[in-house]
C-alpha cells in the first residue's frame, strides 16, 4: 500500500504534469536533463568518447557513471520526501539532473563541461519556472495597501502569505495557497499576498526575511482585528526560519480553518440579514 498510494498520486496529477512539461521552460529543461545520455549513446558522437570500461565500449556507461548517477538518485529521493506538491517533485529530478550532467561532462572533457555549465547560467538568468495562473481568491497587497485592508474591518480575519516571485519554494507553494483561498475563502475569513521581494518596506514592518539565508519564505501570517496573532514558520532568535512543511493538512490544522471558516460564515449571514433589513425600511 506504501508503494500504491504514491503512484495513484502521481496518476491524479499526471494531466497535470503533461501541460507543465509542455511549456517551454519545462522542455527546455528536460532536453539539458538528458543532455549527458544523449551524448553517451548516440552513435557517431560516443564512437569517440573516452571511456574507462574494460570493453571499450564507449556508447554505455562506465562504472563510475553508474556510481554518479545512483547516489545523486539517492538525493533526489531524500529531497522528494519533502516535497508537497508535484511541481516540486519535477523540480527537484531537474535539479539535481542538471548537477549530474555537469559532473558528468566535466568528467569525460573539461571543455564539454565549461559549455554545459554556461548554458546552465544562461538558462538560470535567462528563463524562470512559470507562475500559478489558475483559480484563486487571493487580495494582492502593495505596501501602500496591506494595512488599510488588514484595519479596514476588524470583524474580518485574513491569511496573508509574504512571498517573492524569485523564491522557488513560493512558486511551489502557489497552488497550494489558491486551493486553500477556493475553500476557505467568505465574508469574514480572506486571504491575502503581498511580494516582499517588490515591497521591501513591507519585509521590514512585518519582521519577514527576503534573504534566502533565513529561509523565511514563504511566511504565513494570521491576522485579527488588523494584529498579528500568529505565524509559520516560526523565527528563532537568530532570525532562521524553525522548520515546517507548507502541506494544506499542515495549514489546516494549525490555523484552525475549519473552525475559522465556521466562524466567519456567521459573519457572511449577519451581512446578509442587514442588506435584507436595509432593502425593507420600516414604514
Amino acid at each position: 500500500m506504501a508503494l500504491l498510494t504514491p503512484l495513484f498520486a502521481f496518476l491524479y496529477h499526471l494531466p497535470q504534469v503533461y501541460k507543465w512539461l509542455l511549456k517551454p521552460y519545462y522542455i527546455a529543461s528536460l532536453f539539458m536533463s538528458i543532455a549527458f545520455l544523449a551524448v553517451r549513446k548516440t552513435p557517431g558522437i560516443c564512437d569517440h568518447l573516452a571511456t574507462q570500461r574494460e570493453d571499450g565500449n564507449s556508447c554505455d556507461f562506465d562504472w563510475r557513471e553508474v556510481e554518479i548517477l545512483m547516489f545523486l538518485s539517492a538525493i533526489v529521493m531524500m529531497k522528494n520526501r519533502r516535497a508537497i506538491t508535484v511541481e516540486q517533485h519535477v523540480g527537484n529530478i531537474i535539479l539535481f539532473s542538471k548537477v549530474a550532467n555537469v559532473i558528468l561532462f566535466f568528467r569525460l572533457d573539461i571543455r564539454m563541461g565549461l559549455l554545459y555549465l554556461t548554458l546552465c547560467i544562461v538558462f538560470l538568468m535567462t528563463c524562470k519556472p512559470p507562475l500559478y495562473m489558475g483559480p484563486e481568491y487571493i487580495k494582492y497587497f502593495s505596501d501602500k495597501t496591506i494595512d488599510e485592508e488588514l484595519e479596514k474591518d476588524g470583524r474580518v480575519t485574513w491569511i496573508v502569505e509574504f512571498f517573492a516571485n524569485w523564491s522557488p519554494e513560493c512558486q511551489s507553494f502557489a497552488s497550494v495557497y489558491a486551493d486553500l483561498s477556493l475553500k476557505y475563502n467568505c465574508a469574514g475569513l480572506k486571504f491575502g499576498k503581498v511580494d516582499i521581494g517588490r515591497y521591501g518596506e513591507v519585509s521590514k514592518k512585518y519582521k519577514v526575511s527576503a534573504s534566502p539565508l533565513s529561509k523565511q519564505l514563504p511566511s504565513l501570517v494570521l491576522f485579527q482585528g488588523g494584529k498579528e496573532v500568529m505565524r509559520r514558520p516560526q523565527v528563532d532568535k537568530k532570525g532562521r526560519a524553525v522548520s515546517w512543511s507548507f502541506t494544506e493538512e499542515n495549514i489546516i490544522r494549525e490555523f484552525n480553518l475549519n473552525e475559522l471558516y465556521q466562524k466567519s460564515k456567521k459573519l457572511n449571514k449577519t451581512k446578509g440579514d442587514k442588506t435584507s433589513l436595509s432593502q425593507f425600511p420600516p414604514d
